[in-house]
C-alpha cells in the first residue's frame, strides 16, 4: 500500500449527499442504478452505482451517502456520471454503501 500525505487526502472532496431519486439502469454492463443526489451548495448530481444486491430503489431514497465530488465526469454508455459513490465490497464482492448514521448538512466535507 502506498502512503499518501495529508495534502493528498485534503484534495479528495468526500462529501455527504442525500439520495433524491433512484432509477433503473438496464444499459449498464453490471447491474446498477442511476442515483440523483443533493449535495447542497455543490448541486444535485447524477451517478451510477452497482448496489442492486443490497438495496431496493425505494429503500435508497432519503439515505445520506458519502461520495467523491471532484473527480472528472465519466461516460458510462450513454449516461454521464458526475460523482463517485463510495462503498465497501462484502464477502461476495457486492457493494455496501458508505452511509451516515446521523444526518449532516448536504455537501458537508468528510474531515
Amino acid at each position: 500500500m502506498e502512503e499518501i500525505t495529508w495534502n493528498d487526502f485534503e484534495k479528495v472532496e468526500l462529501r455527504a449527499g442525500t439520495i433524491l431519486e433512484v432509477f433503473d439502469f438496464p444499459e449498464a454492463r453490471k447491474p446498477a442504478y442511476k442515483v440523483k443526489v443533493d449535495f447542497g451548495d455543490f448541486g444535485v448530481r447524477m451517478s451510477s452505482a452497482q448496489i442492486t444486491k443490497h438495496y431496493t430503489k425505494e429503500a435508497l431514497v432519503g439515505e445520506q451517502i458519502v461520495a467523491v465530488v471532484n473527480f472528472p465526469k465519466k461516460q458510462i454508455g450513454k449516461f454521464m456520471s458526475e460523482f463517485l459513490v463510495t462503498g465497501f465490497a462484502d464477502e461476495n464482492g457486492d457493494i455496501v454503501l458508505t452511509t451516515l448514521k446521523g444526518k449532516v448538512p448536504n455537501g458537508s466535507k468528510m474531515i
